[in-house]
Order: structure tokens, then sequence, then C-alpha cells
């Protein structure tokens, strides 16, 4: 004799209720997956401006060092794209160089780089003097911000998540007699 076992008839099936808690929970893994590649992408082009800002700074830095820190220094003779001098915008009268010395000829250089925008301003300030050995100490500065000046002198910002990009500053010491 055999035995059979009869089954509820829809235990076997999925219900609604199972099927709607299955999406919610793909739904909310799927949307955490997409926000942490959202949120990574906009980190990774952050990264790639600050990564070009650090590298034409050091060159601008390293070349200005090689003229020994000269007063005369020109960025737009190095041939390398950077646009006559312009008038330092407004807007970075607050906390962008100020105590890193006099700006030099007071005025900023523009160059794009890999399709980014950025200013170039060049500081420096005589910073320790050896009277018996007669040699002066200056201090170098190149900022690097983020933007352009357009034609009322104003800072403008091609691309949004640059404007949230603090200034680079980088620094250096230069004997006066060592070039």
């Amino acid at each position: 004799m055999i035995m059979t076992v009869k089954r509820p008839k829809f235990a076997s099936a999925v219900t609604l209720v199972e099927v709607m808690l299955a999406m919610a929970i793909l739904t909310i893994a799927a949307l955490g997956a997409l926000s942490s590649q959202y949120y990574a992408a906009g980190h990774a082009r952050i990264a790639r401006a600050q990564i070009t800002a650090v590298r034409t700074a050091q060159l601008v830095l390293e070349d200005w060092k090689s003229t020994g820190g000269s007063e005369e220094y020109d960025l737009t003779a190095l041939g390398l794209g950077f646009s006559s001098r312009l008038f330092i915008p407004s807007q970075w009268s607050q906390g962008h160089g100020e105590g890193l010395g006099s700006p030099l000829r007071s005025s900023a250089y523009a160059i794009t780089v890999d399709g980014l925008a950025m200013l170039v301003t060049l500081r420096w300030e005589d910073v320790d003097h050896d009277t018996i050995a007669e040699i002066k100490l200056r201090q170098l500065a190149v900022i690097v911000r983020f933007g352009e000046i357009d034609d009322h002198g104003n800072l403008t910002f091609p691309e949004s998540y640059l404007e949230n990009i603090s200034s680079l500053i980088l620094t250096t010491y230069v004997r006066l007699d060592a070039s």
C-alpha cells in the first residue's frame, strides 16, 4: 500500500508578498551599487584634476627655481601654452596664498591642460639673509586654482565640480646666489 500525502493547494507557489520582498531587496542592492559607482566616478574626476594641477605646479616651480627665483620670471617664455599675464581675480583675495609673499607682478597665468582650465599665480618672499656670507634665502610659491577669468575679470568654472576644489600651493626655497 502506497501512502500519498496530500499537500495544500498553494503550498509550492510563491506568494505575492515574497515576490515584492525579493524585489525590494534587489532594488536596494542595485541602488547601493549604482550610488557607489556614481561617487567613485566623481572622485576619480577630482583626483585626475588634482594630479594635473600638481604636475603643472611642479613643472613651473622647478623651472622658476632653475632661474634662481628671478623676479623677472615669465611663464609665457616656457612656450607650453601659458597665457600672457592676467589680473588676479578679486575672488582670490581670501585664502588663496596669503602669507606666501608678494605676487610676482600681481598677475596670474591661464592654461588648459587635459581639458582643465587652470590659473597659476607665482609668489615670492625673501625669508632670510645672512649678512656675513651675503646669502639670501627666497621662498617661491606656485598657486594653482581651477577656473577661467571671464571678460569682466570674474573667476568662472567650466565644470561645476571644479568650484569646490581648493587651491593647490607648492613651495620651495632657493638661495639667490645659487643660480
